[in-house]
């Protein structure tokens, strides 16, 4: 299977409490890295005469802004699982389109198809896919297994 990109971002907030926290708090919210809530995806594999797809799904939030989102699926059984993707693992990635869902939040999302050339020649057993969000103000966040799916 190609290596797949979605990326979404999300940033966390603080609450401070007192005279003058409540400055700071949005101070330092600002350089919190994205945040990532709800990550699924889902793996149909290919029957017949049709094509099979993956769809990953995030929700990113970032204070800055979602600069961008990139989503990689990778097997369990491979280089990657035994040395641990880095984020210039994921520059190559492909990006996830991302739409207002309120606030500082884009809901992400990533489709593929996947031919059964594609399927035949994957390995069998659990996908991860990992995600790199990356906020306007240049933080990012990496979740190498923010969804996970089977290759029967």
């Amino acid at each position: 299977m190609s290596r797949r990109i979605a990326l979404s971002v999300a940033a966390g907030v603080v609450v401070l409490g007192g005279a003058g926290a409540g400055v700071f708090a949005l101070a330092y919210a600002g350089e919190q890295p994205p945040l990532l809530a709800d990550s699924t995806a889902r793996y149909t594999a290919p029957g017949g005469d049709r094509d099979g797809s993956l769809t990953f799904a995030t929700d990113v939030t970032a204070s800055s802004g979602t600069k961008s989102v990139k989503v990689l699926a990778w097997p369990d059984k491979s280089s990657l699982g035994k040395k641990g993707l880095t984020e210039k693992d994921m520059a190559a990635a492909e990006p996830a389109v991302c739409a207002a869902a309120g606030g500082d939040t884009v809901h992400c999302s990533y489709t593929v198809t996947v031919t059964a050339a594609d399927a035949t020649s994957s390995p069998r057993g659990v996908w991860h896919v990992a995600v790199l969000a990356t906020a306007k103000d240049g933080s990012t966040t990496l979740d190498t297994t923010a969804a996970d799916f089977t290759v029967r």
